[in-house]
C-alpha cells in the first residue's frame, strides 16, 4: 500500500490562521503521511526565527468569541490586537493548546517539508536569514509537483 500524502498551501499569517497548518500537517504526518506544506504570501512568517509577532486582528474576525462584547469601533483603538492576542494565547495556554512554536517543531521532527514561495520571498524582499534553517525554496510548479500526487489537498 502507498504512503498517503497530503498537500497544504499556508498562505495567512495571523494567529487564528496559523494553527491549522500545523496541526493538520502534525497530525497527518504522525499517522504516517507525506507531508508537504507550501507557505506564501503572508504565510511566509509562519516560518520566521521567531513567532512572537505572530498576532490575531479581532476587527477582521467577527466571528472571534471576545469574553467582553466590543463594538467595532473599540476593535480598531491602538493596542487590541496586542490585547486580543494575548487573550488568545491565555486560553490557548489554560486549555492545553500547544504553541505555535511546539507545533511547528513536532512538524518538523515528523520531517513535514516545508516550502517556502520563492516569487513571494522575491516579491517582499525577504532574506533567506530571516526564516528557520529547515524551508526549502521553490515556486509553485515545484509544490504542484507534490501536490499532483497527494491524497489531500488543502488551502488555508
Amino acid at each position: 500500500m502507498a504512503t498517503k500524502k497530503m498537500a497544504l498551501i499556508a498562505t495567512k499569517g495571523t494567529l487564528d490562521m496559523a494553527y491549522p497548518p500545523f496541526i493538520l500537517a502534525s497530525t497527518a504526518a504522525s499517522l504516517g503521511w507525506d507531508v508537504q506544506v507550501f507557505f506564501t504570501f503572508y504565510g511566509l512568517q509562519l516560518l520566521r526565527k521567531s513567532l512572537d509577532g505572530v498576532q490575531i486582528s479581532p476587527l477582521a474576525n467577527p466571528a472571534m468569541p471576545m469574553p467582553v462584547p466590543m463594538p467595532v469601533m473599540v476593535q480598531m483603538l491602538p493596542g487590541m490586537e496586542a490585547m486580543a492576542t494575548m487573550m488568545m494565547k491565555k486560553k490557548m495556554k489554560s486549555k492545553g493548546v500547544a504553541s505555535l512554536q511546539e507545533l511547528r517543531d513536532v512538524c518538523l521532527e515528523l520531517e513535514v517539508k516545508f516550502v517556502a514561495c520563492q516569487m513571494t520571498v522575491d516579491l517582499f524582499e525577504f532574506e533567506t536569514s530571516e526564516f528557520i534553517k529547515d524551508v526549502e525554496y521553490g515556486g509553485a510548479a515545484t509544490f504542484m509537483k507534490f501536490a499532483g500526487e497527494s491524497d489531500v489537498c488543502l488551502f488555508i
